[in-house]
């Protein structure tokens, strides 16, 4: 938009969007303030295959009630004309106020984020509105509990209020197809093409949300659905005997004032693990994470305070879920008895090896086990995989492209052949009754390998170095370069075409192959990621976040060592650096 558009617009969102008062407010607020009216209005906030998200506030770039009932609208109408979804034999709804029992269904949840509560229902008003059956949670639940609610429910898609683990001014809104999984590109580009269609103020149906409970059209989701999902967690066991784990192994747990703390807790103690301790202080569900500002587990700041709790209590282990309760990280101790943090790639790799080994001591490995990666996950995991004969397949960053390699297995009669999915971001995935990465899966099999261990007398940490001496030293970072604004996104797309006009070398080191993936490689779709090939077993991939004003780096050095690995990433990425000044 040029200054007469955004001008024009802003004076529309001020006479229209009255509905909610801090919106309304803002809008006053910014009246006289040029840079902040241009940030709010300058364009549509972005729908893509990660569907919305952005700062919570007034304005088309913001996440707010408008652009959250106006995605809907859209997200309706394509449904509606696709005629998809018309639910599961096995769940009965009878016609209701002109709308047909064979009508579409959409499920939708949320997290604790402010604001998240509100967005679910005024999503749910516009799809009942629209003649869609809803089916919504009766409170906050995690991403996976959504994932597998399409599912188990028969429903042509979802949607997942989160902003996942992004600080407390964001929101989003993740939308899913009928598989459980979040949408592809072409999905989200006819959802977009739908939306366009949308006037905020003009073309969005809706009911009152007390309405559509009252008269059917919509419905909470049954407590079975939850109960059913946490036994599908269950069922990724894989002790033989209750003898083979020690279950009172030590944990301190917090769900980082997220949604995870009923799900996680529930499935510990319908297991066995009663020696569990929560972080009091982020116990509750709480936007404003007042004690974890930036709630992500793989930040140290989001683990400050459970790291004290484990000190206290002489945890094994301390484990972290993120507010929507897809991600989970975790500390160990050392040899020195001292609580150390893992990465998502280290924990990964644990994971990877205790499935693999459970399996074929337990007799069931598949005859074609299969493991998916992304590409920016550590190559490591790639030799561990080929030790035990299970085949990798590696795709795009997002939890997705698992989820739809999963799919495509189970088409092919192969569904039994998935053993595990993960990404370098905290995110697992062992079983495929859902189709995102579950952190109370995660949580469940980091505790129970940690009990297994603990009863040979093993902790993680002994664990993880039993790999490194296997397999080699590897170490993986992740380095974050924040761009805002207008500015940071051209800033960002002039960074990511001078890197596409080639680089010869990064810290030293030649650079022998530049994988460009906006080519579509190795039978991926299109996207925006660049991956440099080192000399001496070395890695470099830059991309664009789809879901932050961020560029992510992602590198991959190995060394005879820790600190030799070390010392040389850093020489990599200053040199790097020099390219995104």
């Amino acid at each position: 938009m040029n200054s007469a558009d955004i001008i024009r617009e802003y004076s529309r969102w001020l006479e229209c969007a009255a509905e909610d008062p801090d919106v309304s407010e803002e809008l006053k607020a910014i009246r006289d303030d040029a840079p902040a009216m241009e940030d709010a209005f300058y364009r549509d906030l972005e729908f893509g295959t990660g569907g919305l998200r952005g700062v919570i506030g007034a304005g088309t770039n913001r996440m707010n009630i408008h652009t959250v009932a106006r995605a809907s609208q859209g997200l309706a109408d394509y449904v509606m004309n696709r005629q998809a979804g018309r639910g599961s034999e096995d769940v009965e709804m009878p016609a209701l106020n002109g709308v047909s029992a064979e009508a579409p269904r959409i499920a939708v949840s949320y997290d604790s984020r402010i604001k998240s509560e509100l967005f679910a229902h005024i999503a749910a008003e516009v799809f009942a509105a629209n003649g869609i059956r809803v089916w919504i949670y009766r409170e906050l639940m995690p991403t996976p509990c959504l994932s597998f609610a399409v599912r188990n429910l028969g429903c042509a898609a979802g949607v997942m209020v989160t902003a996942s683990h992004n600080p407390a001014k964001y929101n989003g809104y993740k939308v899913y197809g009928p598989d459980g999984c979040q949408i592809t590109s072409k999905a989200a580009a006819a959802i977009l093409t739908e939306i366009k269609k949308i006037d905020p103020f003009e073309n969005v149906k809706r009911i009152r949300f007390e309405e559509g409970l009252s008269d059917g059209r919509i419905c909470y989701i049954p407590d079975q659905v939850i109960t059913d999902f946490i036994a599908n967690v269950k069922a990724q066991s894989l002790l033989s005997d209750d003898s083979e784990a020690d279950k009172t192994v030590r944990i301190v747990y917090t769900p980082l004032n997220g949604t995870g703390l009923k799900p996680v807790l529930r499935t510990l103690a319908e297991s066995g693990y009663a020696n569990v301790t929560v972080v009091e202080e982020q116990r509750r569900p709480d936007g404003h994470f007042p004690t974890c500002p930036y709630p992500n587990p793989e930040i140290r700041e989001a683990m400050a305070l459970g790291l004290e709790y484990a000190r206290r209590a002489d945890a094994d282990l301390l484990l972290a879920t993120d507010p929507d309760c897809d991600r989970v990280g975790i500390a160990v101790k050392n040899e020195k008895g001292e609580h150390v943090l893992l990465t998502g790639n280290e924990t990964g790799l644990l994971l990877l090896d205790y499935i693999c080994s459970r399996r074929i001591s337990m007799g069931t490995m598949p005859a074609d086990p299969v493991m998916v990666k992304t590409i920016v996950t550590t190559d490591m995991a790639e030799r561990i995989a080929a030790d035990y004969n299970v085949k990798t397949i590696n795709v795009l960053t997002g939890f997705k492209y698992i989820g739809e390699q999963i799919g495509l297995l189970e088409a092919a009669g192969r569904a039994e052949d998935y053993i595990f999915g993960f990404e370098e971001s905290y995110g697992y995935l062992s079983g495929s009754y859902v189709r995102d990465k579950d952190a109370v899966d995660g949580a469940f099999l980091i505790c129970e390998m940690a009990a297994y261990y603990k009863a040979r007398r093993i902790s993680l940490w002994d664990r993880l170095g039993l790999l490194y001496a296997r397999y080699g030293y590897c170490l993986n970072t992740l380095r974050t370069y924040e761009f805002e604004g207008v500015a940071g996104l051209q800033k960002m797309r002039g960074i990511m075409a001078l890197l596409r006009k080639g680089v010869e070398k990064l810290g030293g080191r030649k650079v022998d192959t530049c994988l460009d993936y906006s080519r579509g490689l190795d039978g991926l779709p299109s996207s925006d990621v660049l991956k440099f090939v080192l000399e001496k077993e070395a890695s470099v991939v830059v991309r664009p976040s789809g879901t932050e004003p961020k560029l992510k780096v992602y590198l991959s050095v190995s060394g005879k060592d820790r600190e030799t690995a070390e010392r040389e990433t850093d020489k990599i990425a200053q040199e790097l650096e020099g390219y995104l000044a």
